[in-house]
């Protein structure tokens, strides 16, 4: 069965939102969009290269334009950047076609799975708990007023993870009125 709206999901850089999305491609057949790659496709270079030679603002409003370009899709799974949320107009833009995940995961989680990787720009040169902990904080309140749920992801597989949100998705489509907060 495919889902007549799409999925975005949420939340701060490690919190499991690409593992997620894969899940769901692999596993449902959605179409999986990892905002972050098309940016660096579309714009021929890394995420810190655009952050270092265009700066944030410049980012934050590809961002923007990629979400309104993905209006009339369907059945498609969207890794969003952590900062996405971030601003009311793509808040509206997710919305309109889909249903918004918020995937949570505690500082000292999201340090676990993103010590290693130095293609974050925000987190380079403060890869530690009271940093994470202080900008996630900082983004909890719009990360909350966006998600349509919230699903906590310390400790768990993306298969529970993916089918929890999957026959969620399914559930908006046929109607359910339920709220699953």
């Amino acid at each position: 069965m495919q889902a007549k709206k799409n999925i975005f999901l949420i939340g701060f850089m490690g919190a499991g939102k690409s593992t997620v999305a894969r899940y769901l491609h692999s596993h449902h057949g959605m179409e999986w969009l990892e905002m972050d790659k098309e940016i660096e496709k579309r714009e021929g270079m890394t995420i810190s290269e655009i952050f270092r030679r265009k700066g944030e603002e410049y980012f934050r409003e590809l961002e923007t334009r990629l979400l309104l370009s993905l209006e009339n899709r369907s059945n498609t799974v969207v890794s969003c950047g952590g900062g996405v949320p971030l601003r009311s107009c793509n808040v509206e833009a997710m919305k309109k076609s889909g249903i918004v995940v918020y995937l949570a995961a505690r500082p000292e989680t999201i340090l676990e799975r993103v010590k290693d990787s130095h293609d974050r720009p925000l987190l380079e040169g403060h890869k530690d708990v009271a940093y994470i902990e202080g900008l996630l904080e900082k983004r909890l309140g719009k990360y909350d007023a966006a998600a349509d749920v919230q699903i906590a992801t310390d400790g768990r597989r993306a298969a529970e993870i993916g089918e929890e949100i999957y026959a969620l998705l399914l559930s908006k489509d046929k109607g359910c009125k339920e709220n699953v907060m």
